[in-house]
């Protein structure tokens, strides 16, 4: 079965950067479009940034110019660089992988900036 695995989430300070990893198994990996969502309390989830199998990348507005998606299909790993962070990016992050008509989603990792 497919599985995705969230990791790198924590307490950072406003400014700050932290690095999410999302390690895959079960799958193609390098067949799968990945992406990264958040969800804050009280809120919809919503869509931080996608990677496909060829590596083109798009990105939520809200992060343009500050959070890097990648991945490594060799790890089967999938990663989040995420730098000036602000306090409206406190939320749990989730991974997503999809091909075809499939989609899985990892358990999530919770990020809080806070001063």
């Amino acid at each position: 079965q497919v599985q995705l695995v969230e990791s790198g989430g924590g307490l950072v300070q406003p400014g700050g950067s932290l690095r999410l990893s999302c390690a895959a198994s079960g799958m193609t990996f390098g067949s799968f479009v990945m992406g990264w969502y958040r969800q804050a309390p009280g809120k919809q989830r919503e869509p931080v940034a996608t990677i496909s199998s060829g590596g083109s990348t798009n990105y939520g507005d809200s992060v343009k110019g500050r959070f890097t998606i990648s991945r490594d299909n060799a790890k089967n790993t999938v990663y989040l660089q995420m730098n000036s962070l602000k306090p409206d990016d406190t939320a749990v992050y989730y991974c997503k992988g999809r091909v075809g008509g499939s989609e899985y989603w990892g358990q999530g990792t919770q990020v809080t900036v806070s001063s």
